[in-house]
């Protein structure tokens, strides 16, 4: 860490300097300059500490020119503590927020750091906000996972008629529609892009923007445009493979995303990275190939000499313990040159209650998890109550709530989104927010009517483990987020248009089955984006084959 730079006396840069100074303090910005872009973590270091040293000297640079450099360094290695030694400096010397130059350099900091609130907040107080300010704020939230905040902000830009976006702004857009499930907003910056900034270098050109855009696609359910997109890049590079790749796995494409990673190895020649092979062992892991993901895997180690990271063990543990693999899935794990994380324990935990594993072997898999230090220990307890529920141990499925209760856990609560006429719409079990709540209920209870007529009866294994009594246990399934968002979808879709839903958590087997009744009964299609992949329902069935 550096020392105390806001504490460090600098002379009066408003005194004359001779020309040799002002020649040697240039070249000294240069180099610190060209130490910050070096995208190296040593030469940052090295430029942090050359700009402690020109500060500390009897003529030190403009800091106006070397703070944004420092800032870049800072940012690069992400550096929180020394950005906020710089940021006292600049307030210190009223440069930050005034100048906007080194403002926008903190909102880089802050971004790069996981702090977009910081940089949000700064953002606020800059005075003369340029292009670059807005499109570092929109990225600081899009980068940090507030999506909808960031096209908040976005909608916020466009009322400034002063100001045009550019690439960079789309760019950051595009993921946040990704983020958000976002499609109309998506096409609409798509179209931006092309009519605005078609005659700048020739944006449709560009191998990073095109990867964003079949990112865009995939992540919003339309994956018939990501591959379009693709299928039309005129260059590619191993992003554009790898983004395709797993999007068409996603989607339950697995065929299709098995052979579109045999035609860039075999016809294209293009040699795969560890994340190639991180996509290609999802689409077999979503579509239950389990001798295909052992040929890849050992593709991977032995042709390609990519040395297996969790990632990869990761999928094949899942692989193969959710077709019953169980034992050979262990043995993986027994195999693996790396620590097995609490993904991997959970991993084996979820085969194991959805294969009837038998309860003993579930309670090993719950302390391995739980031994392992992890944020998400609440979701070991949940399907460990899965697993006694499972076996009608209700006694300890009560001890497991009883449990989390005592220890101060909570179930990661559930969401749903869906996008209307460009505005995206979030749900929570049991809402009651919604402006149209009393209409979106009574379509709720219309739904059910329907349901119960066709013959549907809940699976109450996955409701709510506390519920005491049966139809207790129905009323909860009957709240979950994702009905209230398709209940709001029916009154609001336009007739023949797909119904697209994003879901922060797996979808549960009662709400699975109820979607592919409702895709029957109402003649829609729905797409289901959950925490694992994409759920086509369409005319009583569902893409997945009923395996997620």
């Amino acid at each position: 860490m550096l020392p105390s730079l806001a504490a460090t006396p600098l002379p009066n840069t408003s005194t004359h300097r001779s020309p040799s100074s002002s020649s040697s303090s240039s070249s000294s910005v240069q180099l610190l300059r060209s130490l910050a872009r070096s995208r190296r973590a040593d030469l940052a270091h090295r430029a942090l500490l050359l700009f402690r040293s020109l500060h500390a000297s009897p003529s030190p640079p403009p800091p106006h020119f070397s703070l944004p450099a420092a800032l870049s360094a800072a940012s690069f290695l992400s550096a929180l503590p020394e950005g906020r030694q710089l940021h006292a400096l600049a307030a210190k010397l009223a440069l930050a927020p005034a100048h906007t130059v080194v403002a926008n350099s903190l909102l880089h900091l802050y971004a790069s750091c996981g702090l977009p609130d910081a940089a949000l907040a700064l953002f606020r107080l800059i005075p003369a906000k340029s292009l670059v300010s807005w499109n570092t704020a929109i990225d600081a939230l899009a980068s940090n996972g507030d999506h909808l905040g960031a096209l908040d902000l976005f909608r916020e830009m466009q009322r400034d008629t002063t100001l045009a976006p550019d690439a960079y702004t789309v760019q950051s857009v595009l993921g946040a529609c990704a983020g958000a499930g976002a499609l109309s907003l998506g096409v609409y910056a798509h179209a931006l892009l092309l009519r605005e900034l078609g005659g700048h270098g020739d944006v449709s050109r560009d191998v990073l923007i095109n990867n964003s855009l079949v990112d865009l696609y995939g992540k919003c359910g339309a994956v018939e445009l990501a591959r379009q997109v693709f299928d039309r890049m005129p260059e590619r590079d191993i992003t554009s493979w790898n983004v395709a790749i797993l999007t068409l796995a996603n989607h339950g494409c697995v065929r299709e995303s098995v052979e579109l990673f045999d035609r860039m190895t075999r016809v294209e020649n293009v040699v795969p990275n560890a994340i190639t092979f991180v996509a290609v062992l999802s689409a077999c892991n979503h579509g239950g190939m389990v001798e295909e993901g052992r040929r890849y895997f050992q593709m991977m180690v032995s042709e390609y000499r990519i040395k297996p990271r969790i990632e990869h063990y990761g999928c094949m543990v899942d692989i193969l313990a959710r077709a019953g693999f169980i034992e050979e899935a262990l043995d993986v794990v027994s195999g693996m040159n790396c620590r097995p994380d609490a993904i991997i324990w959970r991993s084996l935990l979820d085969a194991c209650s959805r294969q009837n594993a038998g309860v003993e072997l579930s309670e090993a898999m719950a302390k391995l998890a739980l031994d392992v230090p992890d944020d998400a220990v609440s979701g070991v307890y949940v399907l460990l109550s899965r697993v006694y529920a499972f076996a009608q141990k209700w006694n300890d499925v009560g001890m497991v709530r009883r449990l989390m209760s005592d220890e101060g856990l909570k179930k990661e609560p559930g969401f749903s989104s869906i996008e209307m006429d460009g505005l995206v719409h979030q749900f929570v079990a049991g809402d009651t927010s919604h402006p149209r709540s009393e209409e979106i209920y009574a379509k709720l209870d219309e739904i059910q009517q329907r349901l119960a007529s066709s013959g549907y009866k809940p699976d109450l294994s996955e409701a709510r483990m506390v519920a005491g009594m049966d139809h207790t246990k129905g009323a909860a399934l009957r709240l979950h987020s994702e009905r209230l968002a398709i209940s709001f979808g029916l009154l609001k879709a336009t007739p023949g248009a797909p119904i697209r839903i994003l879901k922060n958590l797996r979808v549960c087997k009662d709400c699975h089955t109820i979607t592919k009744l409702i895709s029957e009964l109402y003649g829609v299609e729905i797409i289901v984006r959950d925490r694992i992949r994409f759920h086509h329902f369409k005319d009583g069935a569902c893409s997945c084959k009923d395996y997620w």
